[in-house]
């Protein structure tokens, strides 16, 4: 992180809400982009994802949120062209009911989704929610560990068979939860409160679609990853 000048503590807050919005529709980006700077965010705003994946790919933002739907290249291909190269967290603004979109953008990395249309303070939730969890400092220094899968908090840092893991901020959320409670079932519920910051919504897959991707990432790792249907996971310690 480079510091630009002043004091450190005030750049660092200031850079940690540093926002990137991509929407097409300009007047609720307008209106978007006003609440949230009047709510402590700085934004930039841009109204196609070509501008999006670029600026993303700057790494001069703490948080992108990217409209599913916009001209040109729309926010799916913006969302893949970002993860090739960041792991900057990033949320989707999918239609409301569109099962579709919403689960291509968490298979291919986005950290969570807000439906449209969506309240100003819903988004501003969801956004602080991400940059708490990825931000906030860990008192612990020693790594958590189940088996071969070493995770280090306070770095963000996670491993399989000393291979580092390139998780998302909320896959990695999802397997500190899991391993915190190695041994034990944890519903969905306690998992979207305690990894994505809001209560699991009725018909909300987004745990099974982090819960997929990090198994792929764990090869024969995931396999230590139980669901128990209807509840939840189990990561077994043994």
């Amino acid at each position: 992180m480079r510091w630009y000048g002043g004091d450190p503590e005030h750049t660092l807050w200031r850079m940690s809400k540093s926002i990137l919005l991509a929407d097409d529709d300009v007047d609720l980006s307008a209106m978007l982009k006003e609440y949230l700077e009047r709510d402590g965010f700085t934004v930039t705003a841009v109204h196609d994802g070509e501008s999006a994946s670029q600026l993303a790919l700057q790494q001069t933002h703490q948080l992108v949120v990217l409209d599913v739907m916009m001209p040109g290249m729309d926010g799916i291909e913006a969302l893949r062209r970002i993860r090739r190269a960041s792991r900057v967290p990033v949320i989707m603004l999918t239609a409301r009911g569109d099962d579709v979109d919403r689960i291509i953008g968490l298979e291919l990395g986005a950290d969570d989704y807000v439906p449209k249309p969506c309240t100003p303070r819903e988004l501003a939730a969801r956004m602080r929610a991400i940059l708490r969890r990825v931000q906030e400092p860990k008192g612990e220094t020693q790594p958590l560990a189940v088996g071969e899968i070493v995770l280090w908090p306070q770095k963000r840092r996670a491993e399989w068979r000393d291979t580092p893991l390139d998780l998302t901020s909320t896959e990695f959320n999802v397997l500190e939860v899991l391993m915190r409670n190695a041994g034990r079932v944890v519903t969905k519920k306690e998992i979207s409160e305690a990894a994505l910051g809001r209560p699991l919504a009725r018909f909300d897959r987004s745990i099974d679609v982090h819960l997929s991707s990090i198994r792929q990432k764990l090869g024969d790792g995931g396999a230590r990853i139980h669901t128990v249907r209807g509840i939840g996971y189990h990561l077994v310690t043994e």
